[in-house]
């Protein structure tokens, strides 16, 4: 089937992606901060956190204070770990089991040869994926994902780099709301732009 080249979710914006980045490589940010660091203007800041916040990739806290004041809201990364998880994600990996589990019935199939825990965490992330605009293909002998051709080829090559990290990042949190073995390592390098695959790992129990 032919990728439509489109992007979706979390990552169809450049902007959005650079505030995802800021969350993920530090919680507790404000909106001042993203704005200064971004040059975005407070109210675009501000929806772009509200569309994340809503499919359950950012965390929103009001801040806690020991002085008079009003406090403020706090945005951080959701990362599915126990104090970092989204009601949102947990619903997205609750119903991908869900269709998984059916689809499997349908099919005859049975699931992941690392267990059911794995087999939910490879429902989550091909969903999550598919939202985003890939066509994610999993070979679980190499244990990849492989995305090519990327959606992001035809965009600036300076962007890619922190475009990879945040997806890295994103896919992640996925596999660690689901809980289970498998955790991602890398996107391989490679020559060509619209080449990519995602190396993943059995994490140490």
């Amino acid at each position: 089937m032919a990728t439509t080249g489109r992007v979706y979710g979390p990552i169809s914006s450049y902007s959005r992606v650079q505030i995802l980045h800021l969350v993920q490589t530090r919680s507790d940010r404000t909106i001042g901060e993203l704005c200064e660091a971004t040059g975005l203007h407070a109210n675009t800041v501000r929806e772009h956190l509200q569309r994340l916040i809503e499919g359950g990739y950012v965390l929103q806290v009001a801040e806690h204070r020991t002085t008079r004041g009003r406090p403020r809201t706090l945005y951080s990364a959701a990362t599915g770990a126990p104090d970092a998880s989204s009601p949102v994600a947990r619903e997205k990996v609750a119903e991908a089991a869900r269709r998984g589990d059916m689809l499997r019935r349908i099919l005859s199939e049975e699931g992941s040869e690392f267990g059911r825990e794995a087999t939910y965490q490879l429902d989550a992330l091909v969903e999550h994926l598919e939202e985003s605009g890939f066509e994610p293909v999993i070979d679980e002998d190499s244990l990849t994902v492989e995305l090519t051709p990327c959606p992001h080829a035809a965009g600036a090559p300076e962007h890619r780099p922190l475009l990879c990290e945040v997806h890295l990042g994103l896919m992640q949190s996925v596999l660690t709301q689901a809980g289970g073995p498998l955790a991602t390592e890398c996107v391989r390098a490679t020559a060509s732009p619209a080449e990519c695959t995602v190396q993943l790992r059995v994490s140490a129990a």
